[in-house]
């Protein structure tokens, strides 16, 4: 495959050398498990944690005479994802027989896709800061997956698992326009919730249903295309980080004490957060592809493609569109809160509770602010919590109406989260006197006192008149905090003249 740049240089993501600066090249190949009851070519499970060799069909297991049958779900999630990638999609695509040796691979060649993928190129975009960048895709194709080799339970013996071997695979191949470690684990992080929106992978790393090969290689800026290394099987999007900041420094090292760069495929140690030598770098004809003759040809035509498109659910750009432009929020709020589909649900849910639109920034802070702060603390996203959408549109609401202020509001949650988690917030602040006092009379009443006993602190004020904090605070606190705010702020300014 010929590669083309089509980034200008960014000075921004040069890395700084002994000889000057060093641009990275990163190109990714991730592997997504499609999300599919059975596998790619046999009907056996695909439930993950089964005991050892429990999925394995005669087929799985390469038994002679046991012949591959597509999977037509596999296919259509697929091309489901291709119209998530804004991709082109190939009506006729071709198995190939991929050829090596290894003892998780019992047939001795991998089915997969080579010349004729099913998907070719398309893009993701990528919020950095203020900027937008384009990642272009070069393809996407189905291949079956490889067994697992255990080498950890005997001494002197290592050991095969085939549940893996036979599932589907996505092996989505990116164009070479990352240019740092930071927008590689951007690319990873959106092509994550893209293929979470589309229901065509789960996205689950630590589990390995999505994983990536990381090609990394370095030059000076705006200078050919250097010699690269292909990271192998990184499972964690801040691992790929440090794979690729060590493997360009090792490189750039290399390079500038005089060395070159062997092509070959390494490994990433977290423990040590390093790269390590894994084996000479492979070349398409190393693996001697050709047409599987045990499958024909896979072609559709345009009225199967549209029927999937016409269902494909509302994506994370398009979602984020909305959102700024119906809901007021900022792009960084929208960003966050459409990185998963339920958070998405879960805000939208609480922004429409009650057939009654409201203020869409209120809700994101509450949601983005103490309820996530909450969520975090105990490993949960907002959305898997007990704190219901009705429950933070009810809080918004009180707010909003003057019940409470900001404050309670925050008192408020918290009493939802130990004491009443099921409550109606309404029902919590009437039971418990929790209503902000707005009563003028009575506000009054709180400042007279504070003034009359705190002559010198009123002298301070009306020398350096932000010194009114002070008072504020005192009269919230003798108010219990119920003090509304902007009562208590205006009475505060006429009762000390300013």
């Amino acid at each position: 495959m010929t590669l083309i740049d089509t980034r200008t240089p960014n000075p921004k993501s040069f890395i700084k050398g002994q000889t000057g600066d060093w641009e990275v090249i990163i190109g990714m190949e991730v592997h997504a498990q499609v999300t599919s009851e059975s596998k790619l070519f046999s009907g056996s499970s695909t439930e993950f944690g089964r005991p050892p060799n429990s999925n394995v069909s005669f087929v799985d297991a390469a038994m002679p005479g046991m012949l591959p049958v597509i999977n037509d779900e596999c296919v259509k999630q697929a091309v489901r994802t291709g119209l998530g990638l804004k991709a082109q999609i190939n009506k006729r695509s071709i198995f190939d027989r991929k050829n090596y040796f290894y003892p998780d691979l019992p047939q001795g060649y991998q089915i997969s896709q080579y010349k004729d993928p099913i998907v070719g190129e398309g893009i993701v975009l990528l919020a950095m800061g203020e900027e937008v960048i384009e990642i272009g895709i070069e393809r996407l194709h189905l291949e079956q997956d490889a067994g697992k080799s255990i080498h950890d339970q005997h001494p002197n013996l290592s050991l095969v698992d085939l549940n893996r071997s036979g599932v589907a695979l996505m092996e989505i191949v990116s164009k070479p326009d990352l240019r740092s470690s930071d927008e590689a684990k951007a690319y990873l992080s959106k092509l994550r919730t893209i293929l979470r929106y589309l229901g065509t992978c789960d996205g689950n790393m630590e589990q390995g249903s999505m994983r990536a090969d990381v090609n990394v290689s370095v030059r000076k800026p705006g200078g050919a295309f250097g010699t690269r290394c292909e990271i192998k099987n990184v499972n964690s999007i801040r691992f790929a980080g440090q794979a690729i900041e060590y493997e360009a420094r090792r490189q750039i090292d290399i390079l500038e004490d005089g060395g070159k760069i062997d092509q070959e495929t390494r490994l990433y140690d977290p423990k040590t957060g390093e790269t390590r030598s894994m084996r000479s770098k492979e070349e398409a004809h190393d693996y001697r592809y050709f047409p599987d003759p045990d499958l024909l040809p896979l072609e559709f035509d345009q009225a199967f493609i549209d029927e999937l498109a016409k269902h494909l659910p509302e994506l994370p750009d398009e979602k984020m569109t909305r959102f700024i432009r119906d809901y007021g929020v900022t792009p960084y709020d929208a960003m966050v809160l459409t990185l998963e589909r339920e958070s998405a649900d879960y805000y939208e849910a609480a922004v429409a509770h009650g057939a009654k639109v409201r203020d869409g920034k209120a809700v994101a802070n509450l949601v983005m602010g103490d309820i996530s702060a909450y969520a975090n603390s105990i490993g949960l996203s907002m959305f898997e919590t007990h704190i219901t959408p009705a429950q933070v549109a009810g809080i918004v609401d009180l707010v909003a109406d003057g019940t409470i202020s900001g404050k309670i509001a925050k008192d408020l949650l918290q009493i939802i989260i130990a004491d009443d988690k099921t409550g109606d917030p309404a029902a919590i602040v009437a039971a418990r006197g929790m209503k902000q006092v707005t009563d003028t009379g009575a506000i009054e009443k709180v400042v007279d006192e504070i003034i009359a006993a705190n002559p010198d602190q009123v002298a301070k004020v009306l020398a350096k008149p932000t010194l009114i904090g002070w008072f504020v605070g005192q009269a919230m606190k003798a108010s219990g905090g119920k003090a509304n705010p902007q009562a208590l702020n205006e009475i505060l300014k006429r009762k000390l003249g300013l």
